[in-house]
């Protein structure tokens, strides 16, 4: 992998007005490696990375050396804050993305008619396919506004603000070399495709203390987004999605160490476009129910949070990727996740902290249908894929001073299933990671304002495990005529065993 970046400020402050200008961006080019492994693999060799392969005309297994993801993206941000006088303040913001880059893939008897090549004869016979090397394209602007306008009454605290966005991108293909390639010329395009998303919305924020303890807010946002594509993979899209997603909440303050509160909220959410090439996605509609309790202390800090999130029409992933290893989605009717956070932080005397939390949740699709071997079956109550019911941290820190700083980091996730049809073939096991990090702050008298020295090192007790993969079905109406067949597959992304990496931060 070659990866580099870049970070710029700069900012002016007086006693009324704040504005940041940034400058930011990153260049990356690294071996693809989406395609994952499947089970066998793993268990004998966890490393093996197919990307690249392909045999050689003397029948010798090959991997091409530049089988890349090659991507560049910068940001420019303005920021402007100011207080307005009689309590309002406002603040305006101005971005601009640009991205570009690609993937190179060598691709072995692909077919002429995916390129636009015309058959050739050699030596009587017809030839319709052919090695390639090929970069598939993704060029694009995003760019917009966001703002506020704020102020606090006696009892009131209100906020108005808003943002546009514009997002244009090009997406295109191209041939940069070919063992036969008819009728084509070098970086001709194959693809090239459109996409154009606008996004508005304006919402009115506002709280109101109706006594020493009690507290009421609502939140109320309009939105309205437009996505056009004319892709190969999206087909013609043209479509228009208006959004009312209303919020409120109580809060009760029992006294200075316990608060409760109780929210409700409705979101609505449109697809994105890689929804668009697993057919006509609906935007999906959320109701989320919450009731919470916080204790805090000088020394102990607890927060407890209840959730109830139903959905219509939830966008949830299949499982499976597409031709550029981007993962797909679908809607899927009724479902609901139901669950319990939990997350602490405890002074132990004066160096330790501890920090554990917890997250149990069950995540299901309502009466979930899925055709096996040509049956259509109703296979009720389902889990949601990449939804695992529990998801416990940990994390010990010693802190003998303000500029050294040990910490000890624990994860475990219990097990998910990497499809909708809780299939035994798509679960991915429970795990736990450690880490352990150690940084010092240095503070010269002179040049710079501070140092920080830090040291990780990642999965310190070399876990084998698997964190992430896909899983996929197709039915076989081939190999046994008249008959279909359903076949499940999947295939993993190991981890990386024990890593080390150590950096330096200089603060001017």
């Amino acid at each position: 992998a070659a990866l580099d970046s870049y970070f710029l400020q700069a900012a002016f402050r007086d006693k009324n007005t704040l504005i940041k200008a940034l400058l930011f961006g990153g260049h990356e080019i690294t071996y693809q490696a989406y395609f994952g492994i499947d089970a066998a693999t793993l268990a004998s060799n966890r490393r093996f990375n197919p990307a690249g392969l392909y045999t050689d005309e003397n029948g010798e297994v090959q991997f091409y050396d530049n089988e890349v993801d090659n991507y560049k993206q910068d940001h420019a941000q303005l920021h402007w804050n100011q207080r307005l006088g009689s309590g309002w303040n406002s603040k305006l913001a101005f971005h601009y993305t640009r991205g570009r880059g690609y993937f190179e893939q060598y691709r072995q008897n692909d077919d002429f008619d995916t390129y636009g090549f015309e058959p050739v004869t050699v030596n009587g016979e017809e030839i319709t396919s052919t090695d390639l090397v090929r970069r598939r394209w993704l060029d694009n602007d995003f760019y917009g506004t966001v703002f506020s306008l704020d102020r606090s009454f006696d009892k009131v605290k209100f906020i108005l603000g808003g943002g546009y966005n514009l997002y244009e991108g090009d997406h295109f293909g191209e041939v940069i070399w070919a063992r036969l390639a008819p009728g084509a010329d070098i970086r001709e395009r194959y693809y090239d495709d459109d996409s154009r998303k606008t996004d508005f919305n304006i919402f009115a924020k506002g709280t109101y203390k109706w006594n020493e303890r009690w507290s009421l807010y609502g939140d109320l946002q309009y939105r309205t987004v437009n996505y056009r594509a004319n892709g190969n993979e999206t087909g013609l899209v043209d479509d228009s999605f208006n959004f009312f997603n209303p919020k409120a909440g109580l809060i009760y303050d029992l006294n200075m160490n316990h608060n409760f509160y109780f929210s409700w909220a409705v979101g609505n959410r449109e697809p994105n476009r890689n929804d668009y090439e697993n057919g006509n996605p609906k935007p999906e509609r959320l109701n989320d129910l919450e009731l919470g309790w916080r204790y805090i202390t000088p020394d102990v800090q607890i927060n407890t949070n209840l959730f109830y999130m139903r959905y219509k029409d939830q966008l949830v992933l299949t499982g499976e990727l597409n031709d550029v290893g981007a993962p797909l989605r679908a809607n899927v009717g009724d479902s609901y996740r139901l669950g319990l956070e939990v997350d602490a932080a405890l002074k132990l005397g004066s160096s330790f902290v501890w920090q554990p939390n917890l997250a149990i949740s069950a995540n299901k699709n309502i009466d979930f249908v899925f055709q096996r071997d040509g049956v259509l079956e109703d296979l009720g109550n389902t889990n949601i894929s990449y939804s695992p019911g529990l998801i416990i941290g940990n994390r010990i820190a010693y802190e003998p001073s303000e500029t050294f700083q040990l910490a000890l980091l624990t994860k475990y996730v219990g097990e998910q299933y990497m499809g909708n049809i809780d299939a035994a073939s798509s679960v991915l096991d429970a795990y736990t990671q450690t880490d352990f990090n150690i940084s010092y702050t240095l503070k010269p008298k002179s040049l710079v304002k501070s140092i920080v020295i830090s040291g990780l090192v990642n999965n310190i007790f070399d876990a084998k495990y698997v964190s992430n993969g896909y899983f996929f079905t197709f039915d076989d109406d081939f190999s046994s005529p008249g008959t279909i067949t359903t076949i499940e597959g999947a295939g993993y992304y190991p981890q990386a065993g024990i890593n080390f990496l150590i950096g330096a931060k200089v603060r001017l």
